[in-house]
């Protein structure tokens, strides 16, 4: 008879199909494609639909976190109660509610508790995110455990089962929320220690983060550049879309902000249009960095509109100024318009995989860095209106609305170099928004405009 050691088990390599290496008593380990090893236990209990015997399959645990004795040791523990004509995994669950009931304190739970002190430090999109990540991967399986009870295999576990879909980074992001939710715990008096701490390490590694393309990419002359940057913005306006939608994708390259910033912008952070200084104010909450920079009372991110940007807001404001969203969905005004919307356009123009919207932040910086009018210490001001977070938080937060009057002026100038040959933005109102239907089936019954 075939019995497994830890030297076969090690050796057990993945293949292009799952397998399993059996030890004795119906016990075997499954090697998943992806590398996972997982011990299970056929076992037979009750009738099936037919009146035959029921096979079932129990699962225990992954290799190496469940050593081979340990996993022996919960076969043995199955066949006894089997003995006693009672089914383990019903007697697990049951084990498991009734800790559950009694302490009251399910992983799910506490997780929720966990997601509500944490919801005022995130923006509405990152914590909504982090919710649905829960409920989609974690509670189905750990939800209703009581939070003392899940230890680093069940962990693991439910990790390899996002891990072997192909979602790398979505796994090892579970994990630090798993562990967030223990850490909180923790000091709630919850439990006393974090089964997925060291989790990560039993994961595949994280796929290397690929460069965002724009459309300067390799091209060293700096008037080609500029000119790229021109024809793309006239090809996107010549597209058939909602005007919103092209007026969103200018703004995104006028103000070279990150495109969730675009996306989630609200007319109340427009200061000053028809001022001198015309001022978009982004809160804090909304940028990218840590917690303690979207906590900060005046961390908020301060971009000056140049002429260009206020021409296209004035002609947005009849469309979508009742709104609270400057760019709302087409679907639900309340909500924003799609992550894929601009690049939706971009692709439809002509630039899949040779530009997105956050290229536009590398193309701003790569022009006004590299312009022959340039002056001292414009790397930094650039740096400023892109928003970086700079190594010294307190320097950081000092010059966050510093060089004011030179960002003013490096914004109209990018305004002034990239808006050559475009229309204004009141031309594209009330354009179509779709090509004509020329299927067999007929044109649509109406033409939808802007």
């Amino acid at each position: 008879m075939v019995v497994l050691t830890d030297a076969k088990i090690k050796a057990a390599k993945p293949a292009d199909k799952a397998y399993k290496l059996s030890d004795t008593g119906q016990l075997f380990l499954h090697v998943t494609p992806a590398g996972g090893r997982h011990w299970r236990m056929n076992y037979t209990y009750g009738k099936n639909a037919a009146g035959k015997p029921a096979q079932k399959t129990l699962s225990f645990g992954s290799y190496p976190a469940m050593t081979l004795l340990e996993a022996r040791k919960k076969r043995d523990e199955a066949k006894a109660l089997l003995r006693e004509g009672r089914d383990p995994a019903v007697e697990r669950r049951i084990t498991v509610q009734s800790r559950a009931a009694e302490s009251g304190n399910t992983f799910e739970l506490v997780a929720r508790r966990w997601h509500e002190l944490r919801k005022p430090t995130w923006s509405e999109v990152h914590a909504a995110d982090v919710l649905r990540s829960l409920e989609r991967d974690a509670f189905p399986a750990i939800g209703d455990l009581p939070l003392t009870s899940i230890e680093s295999p069940k962990v693991l576990e439910v990790l390899n089962v996002v891990e072997q879909r192909g979602a790398i980074e979505t796994a090892h992001r579970l994990r630090q929320r798993i562990s967030d939710i223990y850490v909180y715990a923790i000091g709630a008096g919850l439990a006393k220690v974090d089964p997925a701490a060291s989790m990560g390490k039993a994961l595949r590694k994280k796929p290397r983060a690929k460069k965002q393309p724009s459309i300067i990419d390799r091209v060293r002359d700096h008037d080609e550049q500029i000119e790229l940057v021109r024809k793309m913005l006239r090809d996107c306006d010549d597209e058939r879309c909602r005007a919103s939608t092209k007026f969103a994708l200018r703004l995104l390259a006028l103000t070279a902000v990150r495109p969730n910033e675009i996306q989630n912008a609200h007319w109340s952070e427009i200061e000053g249009l028809d001022g001198p200084e015309p001022l978009w104010r982004i809160p804090a909450a909304r940028m990218k960095g840590d917690q303690d920079r979207k906590a900060e009372e005046f961390g908020e991110h301060l971009v000056p509109l140049s002429t260009h940007a206020v021409e296209l807001i004035r002609a947005l404001r009849p469309l979508t100024g009742g709104f609270l969203l400057m760019f709302p969905s087409e679907r639900h005004v309340h909500r924003p318009i799609s992550e894929n919307t601009l690049r939706a356009l971009l692709i439809r123009a002509g630039y899949y995989q040779r530009h997105v919207p956050h290229g536009f932040r590398a193309a701003f910086s790569t022009i006004m860095n590299e312009r022959p009018d340039k002056q001292e210490g414009d790397r930094a001001v650039i740096d400023l209106m892109l928003a970086h977070v700079p190594k010294d938080k307190v320097e950081g937060a000092y010059n966050r609305a510093g060089y004011m009057p030179r960002r003013r002026e490096i914004a109209q100038a990018w305004g002034d170099l990239i808006t050559v040959g475009l229309e204004a933005p009141e031309v594209h109102v009330g354009q179509p928004i779709r090509w004509a239907d020329t299927s067999p089936k007929g044109p649509r019954k109406r033409l939808e405009n802007a």
